[in-house]
């Protein structure tokens, strides 16, 4: 006869998980029940204002008509046809209007040489050469002169392309003074360490307003008679020298980052000043102080507006001009703005972008 076992009492089983409910996840990015609700609000004024912003650009917006039209549109929606009118002038300025194509062209091919020099794979020595050839295609489509183009006289430039011309060539030139400034200053020799300090800090300690107002009012006074220099030049080399004298002390942070034993090391290989500083010193400091040089080279693009107090017609001032004609006077203000705030928005979005592409492939910092 079989036995029968007794029966067993089984501990109740949970119901199988379906998965991560929706608060589940949400919650890492709520957190606390403050939190959440500030997070929503945050979220509704995004959406709320992106809503009136597409309206306002958009959907309420006049694509064509006159200024009397927009007068009636003002305040509702975003008034295009002033930009079908403007636009040329706050991009190119005084320049010839049948001529605009030189400094669109001389513009793209600036452009095209920096977005080349700013790709890894492409740097070398040949990059010299490439900037040689744009420099001068640039400067012969914008002076002309040559190969039957009408001559401009620089006074006639502005707009983007001096304002491009402006930060960027002063930037490049600024780099290398200002690296032999912060080196200068670093020197043991006390008559080279003096220079380079006066000049520092006298150039940091005015505005570049000021500088700008001495080169185009004070320097021809120390000119020899009947000699003068170009108003744009003299601008250019103000930009320089103000420019070097903030990349000087960014460049000496970084060089002063540097552990002592890595110019001991330098020493002990064999290598002379120059060597160990091109080498070795001068690559891991530049890598320290990417970061800070980037947000002067921002800065320095957008105080180029300056230069409008002794006569140049940059970006910013043709916008100005473009909003002070009579037929558009009141009417435009806001889009104006706007357009060269986003303007300014995207190149220095694009430097940051870059600089952050540049920390990660230089691996900057340590492990």
């Amino acid at each position: 006869m079989t036995a029968v076992s007794e029966p067993r009492l089984i501990a109740p089983q949970r119901r199988p998980h379906a998965g991560p409910g929706i608060w589940d996840v949400l919650k890492p990015y709520l957190g606390t029940p403050l939190n959440a609700a500030v997070t929503i609000a945050c979220v509704a004024i995004v959406i709320m204002t992106l809503q009136a912003l597409v309206s306002w650009l958009f959907v309420n917006a006049l694509y064509e008509g006159t200024p009397q039209d927009c007068k009636v549109t003002r305040g509702v929606g975003a008034c295009w046809p002033f930009f079908a009118a403007k636009l040329r002038f706050m991009t190119f300025g005084f320049y010839p209007y049948e001529e605009h194509w030189r400094p669109g062209l001389a513009m793209a091919i600036f452009l095209s040489a920096g977005f080349i020099t700013m790709v890894p794979r492409f740097w070398g020595r040949w990059l010299a050469g490439l900037w040689a050839a744009a420099i001068l295609a640039v400067a012969m489509l914008m002076w002309g002169g040559v190969f039957g183009l009408p001559h401009v006289p620089a006074h006639a430039w502005g707009g983007l392309p001096l304002s491009f011309m402006l930060s960027f060539v002063g930037l490049v030139c600024a780099f290398p003074l200002g690296i032999l400034l912060a080196l200068g200053r670093m020197s043991n020799m006390p008559a080279i360490k003096i220079i380079c300090v006066m000049f520092i800090e006298l150039i940091r300690g005015v505005p570049l307003i000021s500088i700008l107002f001495m080169a185009s009012v004070m320097l021809p006074l120390f000119m020899p008679e009947g000699m003068t220099i170009d108003k744009l030049l003299r601008a250019q080399i103000a930009i320089i020298f103000f420019a070097a004298a903030y990349i000087a002390e960014t460049v000496r942070g970084g060089l002063q980052a540097i552990p002592k034993g890595q110019f001991e090391a330098a020493g002990a290989m064999g290598l002379h000043y120059w060597q160990m500083m091109r080498l070795i010193i001068l690559p891991q400091a530049l890598k320290i102080v990417i970061p800070p040089l980037v947000t002067t080279f921002i800065a320095f693009f957008q105080d180029t507006t300056l230069v409008t107090i002794i006569g140049l017609f940059d970006f910013l001032d043709t916008v100005r001009g473009a909003i002070r004609d009579p037929a558009w006077q009141g009417i435009a203000v806001l889009e104006a703005y706007l357009f060269a705030a986003f303007v300014y928005l995207v190149f220095s979005w694009g430097m940051g972008a870059y600089s952050r592409f540049l920390e990660r492939r230089l691996r900057v910092g340590h492990d």
